[in-house]
């Protein structure tokens, strides 16, 4: 019988895509994946230390297998993503039955790990970062695909080194892929029947920046919108301060590319935003939703917004206030700061309390969900395009799907329509999805 192993992901996009690569590999190594802990032989955490939060998430999920590391020994566990780029071996010491630990550049080196551990009961770990050549070699790649949408990595790694954020010190200094290689990948994907592409980076609008021989995002793009059967195309996460205006021109140019970005803007006031390293102004960051609302009239914006951050006063908060009602985001994702070690952050001054945090916290939460819920509400009796993606969990009889503005709606159909793109009346916008009948 095969051994089994249970993979959980926690974090973005980007751990999304190890974990396919981290899946194949263990398939290929002889492993079957389940999904219960209590059957397998093997168990595996992708995580992300981009906040605090998600950090102490992983230590109590791995406490949770300590009983059946004690009915079965020779069970083997193993995490690697963010956290364990950052911890390594302190997480050996801090989780004496934890076998393993691996790096975001080390997740070709699974196996080998898993087979020490099986064959001489020996902890390791590995968080090496790699040089240019050996992680271009090490692009997760999809060989065999059945959804409708994919995604796709283009970059790794970044080289802004915001004053808050962990993610070079996890993931490594910038690197985009050859885009002949990105190409080739989404002509084999939509030849195996997928129809959106959504291109990963922690930074896309930097590709091939570093690269003379390179092309840019935005040619990128408009290659990518030249292959035939390819019916979507999608891209995250944006930096405000790379974002050309040849890249903005090409949502009023290619068809295929869809009318939403996320553009995180993180605060409204040039005194943070400074402080924070973003390198950009909030007039600069308004100039850029200005010319992207010119070229694309409907287009949505999604963002990502901090609160206190250290040394933010009332006057700042309420420049980040006014951002979301001027700009009119679709959705936010928002975020109480939390000190991450090695960043620059973490080291500054901060006088507010707690109390002060989660008020302004409430208060962000109460107007965005006014204005979301106001921009979603203007979708009803409106005619959408749905690219239908699989059954619905709402209803046993629905099937779901998403509208070019990243919008799930829910109605009545049947799976043959999955993978098309249909004409949905929305008749109703709830917080998380909206639900239509199919024209």
């Amino acid at each position: 019988m095969s051994k089994k192993f249970f993979l959980e992901t926690f974090g973005c996009q980007m751990n999304i895509v190890d974990s396919e690569q981290i899946a194949a590999l263990m398939i290929a190594a002889g492993y079957l994946q389940v999904d219960s802990a209590k059957q397998a032989d093997l168990i595996l955490l992708n995580t992300c230390s981009v906040r605090d939060k998600a950090e102490r998430k992983v230590y109590g999920h791995l406490g949770r297998f300590k009983p059946l590391k004690e009915e079965r020994p020779n069970l083997i566990i193993g995490v690697g993503g963010c956290v364990a780029q950052q911890e390594g071996e302190k997480m050996l010491a801090k989780v004496p039955f934890l076998n393993l630990v691996f790096g975001t550049h080390n997740i070709h080196r699974l196996p080998e790990l898993v087979q020490q551990a099986e064959e001489k009961r020996k902890r390791g770990s590995v968080t090496e970062f790699h040089d240019r050549d050996t992680r271009l070699n090490l692009f997760p790649e999809r060989t065999v695909q059945e959804s409708v949408n994919s995604f796709v990595t283009v970059m790794q790694g970044c080289d802004n080194f915001c004053s808050y954020c962990i993610v070079p010190h996890v993931r490594g200094r910038e690197i985009s892929r050859p885009s002949d290689e990105v190409i080739a990948e989404v002509k084999t994907l939509v030849q195996q029947g997928v129809s959106e592409i959504t291109l990963l980076g922690q930074n896309v609008n930097s590709y091939g920046g570093k690269d003379d021989n390179e092309i840019s995002f935005a040619q990128l793009l408009q290659r990518l919108n030249d292959i035939n059967g390819l019916q979507r195309l999608r891209f995250a996460t944006s930096h405000p301060k790379d974002m050309t205006n040849e890249l903005i021109d090409c949502f009023g140019t290619l068809d295929k590319l869809c009318h939403h970005i996320h553009l995180p803007f993180q605060a409204g006031s040039d005194r943070i935003l400074k402080l924070m390293n973003r390198g950009y102004t909030r007039n600069d960051y308004l100039a850029k939703v200005k010319r992207l609302k010119e070229v694309c009239p409907d287009i949505r914006m999604t963002t990502d917004i901090i609160v206190g951050f250290p040394g933010e006063d009332e006057e700042d908060f309420q420049a980040t206030l006014d951002m979301v009602e001027q700009v009119g985001y679709a959705d936010a994702y928002t975020f109480l700061y939390s000190p991450r070690v090695e960043t620059a952050a973490a080291k500054m001054e901060d006088n507010q309390s707690a109390h002060q945090k989660q008020q302004r916290f409430d208060r962000l939460l109460e107007l965005q969900h006014k204005v979301s819920t106001s921009i979603w509400q203007s979708d009803i009796d409106e005619v959408v395009d749905v690219l239908v993606e699989g059954k619905s969990k709402r209803e046993e009889s629905q099937v779901f799907g998403r509208t070019p503005s990243n919008r799930i709606v829910n109605f009545a159909g049947s799976t043959d329509l999955i993978g098309k793109i249909v004409k949905v009346k929305i008749n109703a916008a709830y917080r998380n999805a909206h639900v239509g009948d199919l024209i």
